[in-house]
């Protein structure tokens, strides 16, 4: 068999891993990328807060996207510093008040990265936004064209911040909340609006991911595959419109679909 030759990588994924493929042609030898796969740990104000599976980019904007929809800041300004350890197993964040007394009950989510929430309400989403199924289609479109470290090496989520029009903002890990969070994060740092906005999303839609979502105040949620049953009563209860099953002119609508100028 042929040595396996080297493949590209980018951030967030491990090049030039072996494996032995079969096809049509028989054996063959190649070098794949796989995601890459790390423990993180989140300090606050030097108290141990949490451990998120992650992958290991964007590492600033997950955190704070997390400490955000979780509830324990507000914006950038209750941030005083952070700092993600060269190794990237720990980042350390210190906030204006250094008082501040961290949430100890949490609940472990069906993230599959393993993830861990401790806010479990959200305010209801206040919009006046329309979309058209066109629209989405155009958005999920426009969605996979950017799936850079997907079409690489497969195996990670991915989740995308749009007006109607265009992607703001793209994120990918290897957990669906991840993705959420990353994209907070990110739209924190570069003051960028969620609300009014749409969130994209390639994975399952889980309770977890409507509270985030609806932290976020965006009122459209969308995903190529489908929501839980917990979600979709939560989409109603927070005036979200969930949307699932995005594929080719295809869509389902399961909550408020006069967002989707749907009257029946």
């Amino acid at each position: 068999m042929p040595e396996a030759t080297g493949v590209s990588t980018i951030r967030g994924s491990v090049p030039n891993i072996p494996c032995n493929r079969f096809s049509d042609e028989g054996w063959a030898r190649i070098a794949v990328s796989v995601p890459d796969e790390t423990d993180v740990t989140i300090y606050v104000n030097q108290q141990e807060l949490v451990t998120v599976m992650c992958t290991p980019s964007k590492l600033n904007c997950l955190v704070l996207g997390f400490l955000y929809t979780e509830g324990i800041i507000s914006g950038m300004d209750d941030v005083a510093s952070m700092r993600v350890c060269d190794d990237e197993s720990e980042v350390d964040v210190r906030l204006m008040n250094s008082e501040y007394k961290l949430p100890t009950l949490r609940t472990l989510t069906s993230g599959c990265g393993g993830g861990a929430a401790f806010k479990t309400e959200a305010q209801k989403v206040e919009s006046g936004l329309v979309v058209t199924p066109a629209n989405i289609f155009s958005l999920m479109k426009q969605f996979q064209e950017q799936m850079a470290l997907y079409r690489l090496c497969g195996g990670v989520h991915a989740s995308a911040l749009c007006d109607t029009s265009e992607l703001l903002v793209v994120s990918e890990d290897i957990g669906r909340h991840n993705t959420l969070d990353k994209i907070q994060g990110e739209c924190l740092l570069r003051g960028i609006s969620t609300r009014d906005r749409l969130l994209l999303s390639t994975g399952r839609v889980s309770s977890e991911m409507l509270l985030k979502a609806a932290r976020m105040q965006t009122p459209v949620v969308v995903s190529r595959t489908s929501p839980t049953g917990r979600a979709v009563s939560l989409a109603h209860d927070l005036g979200i419109a969930l949307v699932g099953y995005v594929r080719g002119n295809r869509l389902s609508v399961y909550s408020h679909p006069e967002r989707l100028g749907c009257s029946i």
